[in-house]
């Protein structure tokens, strides 16, 4: 839901950037690679410390690079296949770093085994999320259905984080991880009842 209203407002606020990322010639595959590991350090070394505030601050800055990258590659001509699966593998890794480092601090320092779960459970399933998705595109079907897109997954898990780190009571976030992975959850189910019907109306009849 979120990549349906927010995409097209974010990208001409950085196209400005985008062009000066392209004149300096800074290529889009090298944003995408740089806010990847930008996420993946500051969700796997800041949020295993208990500092969410300052992780959720240094995250939101290289999440960004997911749409300045589409961004660039659009004004360049320079969209390619690659791009689009480079882009796609690494949005994996860095969602899991999210959730990975939520759940190494509530296995340690946060103490708090059920956050540790929900933590887990939302990265198995926002995996198998975008999996039903490709692999329903790899066998020529749709799978773009559902309530819990990466996006929302991500903001939400993010902007909860971040206002946990000021003080918002921790529970907030049980409750929303708990959401997301319910989500999450009818999300995968839901594409693989969608893929059915369309694998079964291409079936030969008997």
């Amino acid at each position: 839901m979120l990549n349906k209203y927010a995409r097209a407002f974010f990208s001409a606020i950085f196209r400005p950037i985008a062009q000066l990322l392209l004149r300096l010639g800074i290529s889009p595959d090298v944003v995408t690679i740089v806010g990847t590991v930008g996420v993946a350090f500051g969700a796997l070394w800041f949020y295993p410390r208990g500092d969410f505030l300052v992780g959720t601050l240094f995250i939101t800055v290289f999440v960004f690079s997911d749409m300045l990258d589409g961004n660039m590659a659009r004004l360049s001509g320079r969209s390619s296949t690659w791009g689009a699966y480079l882009d796609s593998t690494l949005d994996r890794f860095g969602d899991a770093a999210v959730f990975g480092g939520l759940a190494i601090w509530f296995f340690t320092g946060g103490e708090d085994l059920l956050m540790a779960y929900l933590a887990l459970a939302c990265l198995v399933l926002g995996s198998l999320v975008s999996y039903a998705r490709a692999r329903a595109k790899g066998l020529g079907m749709r799978a773009d259905v559902g309530i819990a897109e990466r996006a929302d997954r991500l903001v939400s898990t993010l902007v909860t984080t971040g206002l946990v780190g000021l003080g918002l009571p921790q529970v907030v976030l049980t409750v929303v991880l708990a959401v997301l992975a319910v989500a999450s959850a009818g999300t995968i189910l839901q594409r693989m009842l969608l893929v059915r019907r369309q694998a079964l109306a291409s079936s030969p009849q008997a």
